[in-house]
């Protein structure tokens, strides 16, 4: 899975060497009325590029942040040795007319 998704990094870092290299122009951004950014095509499309990648990729990390802390949780509490019987165990019993033994 590295591997593919070297692959892909490396194909997308070459399409955009390409595009810089062929579209080398300066491009006027017009943000506001009074605020001009003159700028090169090529960081343009990186600044957007990053400015999609960074809000999802975070999100992924805080994700699998969350999730690594209840694996985390739920692996603790299954190490822990229960000394209560658990409910099918009591259901069991009661069903079968005897005592648990503890």
């Amino acid at each position: 899975m590295r591997m593919i998704r070297t692959i892909v990094w490396a194909v997308l870092l070459i399409a955009l060497v390409l595009f810089s290299v062929t579209n080398w122009t300066p491009v006027t951004v017009r943000i506001w009325e009074d605020l001009v950014w003159e700028t090169r095509l090529p960081a343009l499309v990186i600044l957007s590029f990053l400015a999609g990648l960074l809000p999802m990729w975070l999100l992924h990390q805080a994700g699998r942040w969350r999730w690594r802390r209840r694996i985390n949780a739920l692996e603790a509490v299954t190490r822990q040795p229960s000394a209560a019987l658990s409910s099918t165990q009591l259901d069991a019993a009661a069903q079968s007319g005897e005592t648990p033994a503890t």
